[in-house]
């Protein structure tokens, strides 16, 4: 299964968040996070009818302030 993480820094972490499911991690490295939130999806999906939609479609937004 093929999901998408989004991932931010946090202070001193980093925050990986599913955008198919309600999910997040955190880890101190970006890829420290990401592992982390492919085992807490593994772990939500073992209880979980896997029903998840098409992926999202990311993308930047301007705008001026």
């Amino acid at each position: 299964m093929r999901l998408t993480a989004a991932i931010s820094r946090e202070g001193d972490w980093f925050v990986a968040q599913c955008l198919e499911v309600d999910v997040a991690s955190q880890g101190q490295t970006m890829e420290e996070s990401r592992d982390n939130l492919a085992e807490a999806l593994a772990l939500y999906f073992e209880d979980q009818e896997a029903d998840v939609g098409e992926a999202p479609v990311i993308m930047p937004i301007d705008i001026a302030v």
